[in-house]
């Protein structure tokens, strides 16, 4: 499937959204990183934000204080999580154990 071809103004458009949404992540990875937002807030906050519904799980993971690549890895794979899977594909179960078991 061919991708549309968008007028300037649209492709503009789609540019502005795109920001918005990578300083929305960004915003919301470094308050988890500096301990002022914690996992279940992310949890919470994904029942009606998209772009943080959109997150991948890796990279919030990553964001929590003493969790690096290996050790987001290693969760992920514990708890029967997809490396490319987002907060929104999470099921009920997998979220409830990630919070039991990072805090």
């Amino acid at each position: 499937m061919a991708l549309p071809t968008l007028t300037p103004e649209q492709r503009q458009a789609a540019l502005e959204v795109a920001k918005v949404a990578r300083t929305a992540r960004a915003a919301m990875l470094i308050a988890l990183k500096s301990g002022q937002i914690t996992l279940a807030d992310v949890f919470k906050k994904a029942e009606d934000d998209i772009v943080t519904q959109k997150t991948k799980v890796f990279a919030v993971l990553k964001a929590l204080p003493g969790i690096g690549d290996v050790r987001a890895g290693e969760l992920m794979k514990k708890i029967d999580i997809a490396d490319t899977r987002r907060i929104r594909g999470l099921g009920e179960r997998q979220r409830r154990e990630l919070i039991e078991v990072v805090g």
